[in-house]
C-alpha cells in the first residue's frame, strides 16, 4: 500500500506523514465559536476532518482527537480589538453569555450528530482552561516574548524571528490601519493581545497577575493542544481563514513558551462560497445547517437530508472551493441514492459461486486516492464505477464467491471512513412505522381502484403520492414503494394525513 501524504500548509507541499510516536496520531482541530448556528462552512470543515479522523483509525493509528469550543476571548475583529463575540450576541438575545455558549455549543453537536460526524476525544472550552492560559502567558513574559501594559499582555512579534513562516506574511505586510486601528499601547502594530483588560462593564473576566481581564483568542488553542496532546504533537488543522492571523500566532506563542515544534502537519479546508463569495455568518449569507434541515430558508426551496449534505461536501477536495447551490445539492442527492441503492443491494446478496471479485485492487485503488492528501472526491468515483460492476453480476444472478468479504469491506470504508452508508431514522419509529402503513392502505385501494378500472381513481393515488416524495414501482408481484430522501418519516406522515383526509 502506498504511504499516506498529506499537504503541509508549513511546507507548502505534500509530505510523507510520519507520527511522532509509531501507531499513535495527535490532531487538533479549532472547533467554533458559540455565538450562532453552525453553517454550511463549519460543515464544510468537519466532515473533513471527520474523515481525516476516521481514515487514520481505519489505517489503525490509535487517535486523539481534540477540538475546543471558543466560549470566550473571539473578539469581533478577529483580532484585538472590538466586543467578545458572546457578550455582543448576549446583548441582542438578552441572555448571560453562558447562556449563549451553552445554546450554540449544544446546537453545534446536535447538527455535526445529524451530518454523521463522530464527537472529538477531546472537547475543551476556553472558559474551563483559563489557568492552563495564565500559565502560558506567564511562560512568555519571562522568556521575553512578551510585555504588559496596564493590564493588557502582548506577544513581542520582534522576539519571534520565524514569525510568518505559516503564511508566508512577512511583518511589513502587518502594519497598521490595513483593517482595524491599532491598539495605543502596543509597541508595534503586529503584536498580538495574549491577555485583556477587562472594563467594569466587561462581563467575562478572570482575576490575574495583570488584574481582572480575559484571554485573547489564540493563547487558547495554544493551551489547551499543548495541555492534552503535548507541547509537540502531529497534525493542527483548522478552516483556510484560520491560517493568518489564528495560526500564525499559535505557533509564535507555543514554540516561544516550550522552545520546541509545536504541530508537524498543519492542514486546511477551503471555504464554501455562494455564487464566489464566502458563506459566514459575518457576511450575512449563511445558511444554517439547521435550516438546511427544514428548509426553513428563503435561499431554500425545500429541506434536504444531512447525509445529502455530507455527500456533495466529500465531492470535493477538503482543499478546494465547494461552491453551494441547490441544483449542486439535487445532483449530489441522485449519486447518493444511487449509491446507497448499490450497497443495499450487494448488502443484501447472501452469497455468491461466480469467480472471486479483485477485491485486492479495489481496496488498494481506494486506499490510493485516500493517501493522496485525503482525496475523497476520486475515492468516490472510483467507488462508483467498481459498484456498479458489482451489482451487474448480481443482478445477472452471478455473485461474485467472495461477496461476503466485499460486504465487509464497504463497511468498513463506506461506513467507518465515509460515513455515507444508508440510515434508518429510529428517532421517529412509531411515525415511520404509520408512513408504510398509509403508503400500504393507499397502494391497496389504489389496486381496488384498478380491479374495478377506475384508472382516474388509480392515476390520482400514484401522482398525489409522488408529490408527496413516495415512488411506486409497479411490478408482476405487486407494488413496492420508496420514500425519497429529504422526506422525513414525520413530514411525510402528517403530508399523508392532510393529502388523504385520514
Amino acid at each position: 500500500m502506498d504511504d499516506l501524504h498529506i499537504y503541509n500548509t508549513l511546507s507548502r507541499k505534500k509530505e510523507k506523514f510520519e507520527p511522532i510516536n509509531d501507531g499513535f496520531v495527535g490532531i487538533y482541530v479549532c472547533g467554533p465559536t458559540v455565538y450562532g448556528d453552525p453553517h454550511l462552512g463549519h460543515a464544510k470543515s468537519y466532515v473533513s476532518f471527520d474523515v481525516v479522523v476516521r481514515y487514520l483509525r481505519y489505517l489503525d493509528y490509535k487517535v486523539r482527537y481534540v477540538q475546543n469550543i471558543t466560549d470566550v476571548g473571539h473578539l469581533t475583529d478577529d483580532a484585538d480589538q472590538g466586543e467578545d463575540k458572546l457578550e455582543k450576541q448576549a446583548e441582542i438575545e438578552k441572555l448571560e453569555p453562558m447562556e449563549i455558549a451553552e445554546k450554540y455549543t449544544y446546537n453545534y453537536f446536535r447538527d455535526m450528530d445529524k451530518l454523521g460526524v463522530q464527537r472529538p476525544d477531546i472537547s475543551p472550552r476556553a472558559t474551563g482552561h483559563i489557568i492552563e492560559q495564565i500559565e502560558m502567558v506567564k511562560k512568555l513574559l519571562d522568556k521575553g516574548h512578551a510585555y504588559e501594559v496596564d493590564g493588557n499582555v502582548y506577544f513581542d512579534v520582534s522576539s519571534d524571528e520565524s514569525y510568518g513562516k505559516l503564511s508566508g506574511r512577512s511583518v511589513e505586510d502587518q502594519e497598521s490601519g490595513t483593517r482595524i486601528e491599532t491598539a495605543s499601547d502596543k509597541k508595534a502594530p503586529e503584536d498580538f493581545a495574549l491577555w485583556k483588560r477587562a472594563g467594569d462593564d466587561h462581563i467575562m473576566k478572570w482575576p490575574s497577575p495583570w488584574g481582572m481581564g480575559y484571554p485573547g483568542w489564540h493563547v487558547e488553542c495554544s493551551a489547551m493542544s499543548t495541555k492534552y496532546l503535548g507541547a509537540h504533537f502531529d497534525i493542527h488543522g483548522g478552516g483556510l481563514d484560520n491560517q493568518f492571523p489564528h495560526h500564525e500566532c499559535e505557533i509564535a506563542q507555543s514554540e516561544g513558551a516550550f522552545d520546541q515544534p509545536f504541530a508537524n502537519y498543519w492542514m486546511h479546508n477551503n471555504m464554501v462560497t455562494l455564487e464566489g463569495q464566502k458563506m459566514g455568518k459575518s457576511l450575512g449569507n449563511a445558511i444554517s445547517l439547521n435550516q438546511f434541515f427544514s428548509g426553513d430558508n428563503e435561499l431554500l426551496s425545500r429541506a434536504w437530508d444531512p447525509q445529502v449534505i455530507r455527500f456533495f461536501l466529500l465531492q470535493s477536495h477538503y482543499r478546494s472551493t465547494t461552491d453551494f447551490s441547490e441544483d449542486a445539492l439535487a445532483g449530489a442527492e441522485n449519486g447518493l441514492n444511487n449509491l446507497q441503492e448499490m450497497l443495499l443491494t450487494i448488502d443484501g446478496t447472501e452469497s455468491g459461486t461466480a469467480e472471486d471479485y479483485d477485491l485486492d485492487t479495489l481496496r488498494a485503488t481506494i486506499e490510493q486516492k485516500l493517501n493522496d492528501d485525503f482525496n475523497t472526491a476520486q475515492a468516490i468515483a472510483v467507488l462508483f464505477e467498481e459498484l456498479k460492476d458489482i451489482r451487474k453480476q448480481i443482478n445477472g444472478s452471478q455473485p461474485p464467491a467472495n461477496i461476503g468479504d466485499i460486504k465487509q469491506f464497504l463497511h468498513e470504508f463506506v461506513d467507518g471512513v465515509l460515513g455515507l452508508w444508508p440510515q434508518t431514522d429510529t428517532s421517529t419509529g412509531d411515525s415511520k412505522d404509520k408512513t408504510e402503513q398509509l403508503v400500504e392502505l393507499l397502494i391497496d385501494l389504489r389496486s381496488q381502484a384498478r380491479s374495478n378500472k377506475n384508472f382516474e381513481l388509480a392515476d390520482a393515488i400514484r401522482d398525489q403520492l409522488q408529490e408527496l416524495g413516495i415512488e411506486l414501482m409497479d411490478n408482476p408481484d405487486g407494488t413496492d414503494f420508496k420514500i425519497k430522501k429529504g422526506d422525513s418519516s414525520q413530514s411525510s406522515f402528517q403530508n399523508l394525513k392532510d393529502q388523504f383526509n385520514i
